[in-house]
């Protein structure tokens, strides 16, 4: 009879195992979005995984900070959260060093973040994330470059442009134009009810269209909810963008981003983001196949976060982009490699005859190992044929068997496994065999 008290081997909910074959899948996303970043000249940081949970009040967004966080108080008595996004440790850290740190600067980092939400495709409840952020330049220059590094980083995976959509609005002009659009239909519009149009929109693309309009009407009433639906058009948004000067810099973007071949752009009017903290031009990147229904990751200009660290305002722009995301991006168009076993097993597998050549065969693979070979040595004791078998397994290009004639001779039966061919060696002829392996 099974032990009513014995432990689950599944995880907790919304987190994942990473098993080796996962592990090589997410170093190869990671590696890809390091190469990216280091090229545009990006240095990595980090930070602690637990922050105090007033560092997200303040400015994060409703959403994450009364229904996502995880949070608890430590034995001290001090309130505690498992990070849930990485811009305010990156502000608490450049407000704690601003006197020292010589500005612009350029940093990314890829970390864990945790949120309480129901897990379902593209969401988990812990996920791993790329941060890339240029602080201290409030230009149009630095917006371009953030959204370029976005847009090399899923050309390096492999996508086209044809694949994907950048969206882009400018969070600052979406309450003047609420507010412009009441005016001239005769409405006003209070600051409560253009607090709660931006949030709805954030949650547009997260909700059926009908649910979207009724939770409209239910907070801002029929006649204000028809003005939103019928004249918050992306064509009207542009007008009214033309007349203000970020809407100006907004248009310049859009000209600096072409003239880097990246065209696949769509100014969206109704996009806002969930983060108070953004001051100005934002971003989101989308599926363009539609198979990924929600944003797959983005970013935008937030220029007075360290403010709340009581330091100067520090202008800044970036993005964070999910390993969750991005995976199932690349599992849609089959982008991820096939080789990525082959790339981590190691380049010779030593097989044992008995025990009484464990150390012999051990010495080797230190040897081999100080020239920079992979070799994974075989202890089982098992059979030859169940050795060879585990080394077919584990994708290890080539075998050796080593027993008493290769320890007197010193020559050694290499064995090629993806061909079956034999070939009799000289210690000294392993290492440059196995390294082109």
């Amino acid at each position: 009879m099974a032990d009513k008290h014995k432990l689950s081997t599944d995880p907790y909910k919304g987190v994942r195992d990473f098993y080796p074959e996962d592990e090589r899948v997410q170093e190869y996303i990671f590696s890809t979005m390091r190469r990216v970043a280091e090229s545009f000249g990006y240095s990595a940081y980090s930070a602690s995984v637990l922050e105090p949970a007033e560092l997200y009040r303040a400015k994060s967004g409703e959403e994450l900070v009364g229904e996502q966080m995880y949070v608890f108080t430590d034995r001290g008595g001090r309130e505690v959260a498992l990070r849930p996004e990485m811009t305010p440790s990156l502000a608490r850290m450049v407000a704690g060093r601003r006197r020292e740190l010589a500005l612009p600067l350029r940093w990314y980092t890829i970390a864990n973040m945790f949120r309480y939400e129901r897990p379902q495709r593209g969401r988990e409840r812990e996920h791993w994330q790329l941060n890339v952020d240029y602080i201290g330049e409030g230009g149009v220059a630095a917006e371009a470059e953030v959204i370029e590094i976005a847009y090399r980083i899923l050309t390096a995976f492999g996508l086209s442009e044809n694949q994907f959509v950048i969206k882009l609005n400018n969070r600052r002009v979406v309450p003047e134009m609420i507010m412009k659009l009441g005016e001239a239909a005769g409405k006003m519009f209070s600051t409560e009810d253009i607090t709660a149009v931006i949030r709805l929109f954030d949650k547009k693309n997260k909700m059926p269209p009908q649910e979207y309009h009724q939770q409209m009407e239910a907070i801002i009433g029929a006649e204000k909810t028809k003005i939103i639906f019928e004249h918050y058009t992306s064509e009207n948004a542009k007008k009214i963008l033309q007349e203000t000067q970020s809407g100006k810099d907004f248009f310049t973007l859009i000209q600096l981003l072409g003239s880097h071949g990246i065209k696949n752009i769509d100014h969206d009017g109704q996009l806002v983001r969930g983060f108070d903290y953004y001051t100005g031009m934002i971003f989101e990147v989308f599926d363009a196949g539609g198979e990924n229904r929600r944003s797959l990751f983005g970013g935008g200009r937030y220029d007075d976060l360290t403010a709340l660290f009581g330091v100067d305002d520090v202008p800044a722009v970036g993005f964070g982009m999910g390993d969750v995301t991005i995976r199932d991006v690349l599992e849609t168009y089959k982008l991820l490699p096939h080789d990525l076993g082959s790339r981590s097993a190691p380049q010779l597998y030593i097989a044992t005859l008995g025990e009484q050549y464990f150390g012999d065969a051990a010495a080797l693979a230190l040897r081999l190992r100080a020239e920079g070979v992979h070799v994974a040595v075989d202890y089982t004791g098992r059979k030859i044929g169940d050795q060879i078998k585990k080394a077919v397994k584990d994708g290890v290009p080539y075998i050796l068997c080593f027993g008493e004639e290769e320890v007197k001779m010193k020559q050694y039966r290499l064995k090629e496994l993806s061909s079956g061919k034999e070939t009799f060696v000289q210690e000294a002829s392993l290492v440059p065999i196995l390294l082109h392996a």
